[in-house]
C-alpha cells in the first residue's frame, strides 16, 4: 500500500528528474542542430552493487553548456560512497564559479550541499548521511576539459549502526545496574 506522502515522494521525484534531464541508465536522447548536437546527460541509479558514471565524453573532453544531474539511491538504511577516479579535470575558477561537480546530501537540487568541485585535483571520498547523493555536472559556454569518472557503493548506514551501538551499550549498563540491585537485596 503506497501512503499519501510516499505518493507526494515519487511524483516529486520524477517531476525533478524530468526537469533535470536526467534519464534511465543506457537512454540517451539526441537531437541534431545547425549549430551543435545535444546529448542529455544525467541518470537516477540504484543498482545494488554500486556503479560508474561519468561527465559527457569522458575521458575526452566534455561539451560546453551542459547540466547533468546524477542522482544515487542506496536500499534502506545504507548510504553511499562516493569515489572520483584520479584522471580528472574540470575548468578551475574561484568558487568554481563556471564548470564545476555539486554534491547534496539527498535526492533534490535543495538538499544540503557537501561540496563544489572544479580544478585538476579529484574531490574527497564523499559518504552520504542517508540513502540518496544528488549531483550535478555543470558546463558552460567557454573552456572544455577531460571531465570525470565517479564510481560508488553502498554501506550500512552509520547512524543506524550508532543506534545498535548505543542500544546494545545502554543494556549492558542497564543489566549492569539490575545485577547490583540484586546483590544488595539479597
Amino acid at each position: 500500500m503506497i501512503h499519501g506522502r510516499s505518493v507526494l515522494h515519487i511524483v516529486a521525484s520524477l517531476i525533478i528528474l524530468h526537469l533535470s534531464g536526467a534519464t534511465k541508465k543506457g537512454t540517451e536522447k539526441q537531437t541534431t542542430s545547425e549549430t551543435q548536437k545535444s546529448v542529455q546527460c544525467g541518470t537516477w541509479t540504484k543498482h545494488a552493487e554500486g556503479g560508474i558514471f561519468t561527465s559527457p565524453n569522458y575521458p575526452s573532453k566534455y561539451p560546453p553548456d551542459r547540466e547533468c544531474i546524477y542522482i544515487i539511491e542506496a536500499a534502506p538504511r545504507q548510504c553511499i560512497e562516493l569515489y572520483f577516479d584520479e584522471k580528472y579535470s574540470i575548468e578551475p575558477s574561484w568558487e568554481c564559479k563556471f564548470d564545476h561537480i555539486e554534491v547534496r546530501d539527498g535526492p533534490f537540487g535543495f538538499s544540503p550541499i557537501i561540496g563544489r568541485f572544479c580544478g585538476q585535483q579529484n574531490p574527497p571520498v564523499i559518504k552520504s548521511s542517508g540513502r540518496f547523493l544528488w549531483i550535478k555536472f555543470f558546463a558552460d559556454g567557454e573552456l572544455e576539459s577531460m571531465g570525470f569518472s565517479a564510481r560508488y557503493n553502498f554501506t550500512p548506514a552509520l547512524a543506524e549502526a550508532l543506534k545498535w551501538k548505543r542500544w546494545g551499550a545502554q543494556s549492558h549498563l542497564f543489566l549492569r545496574h539490575i545485577l547490583q540491585e540484586m546483590n544488595l537485596k539479597t
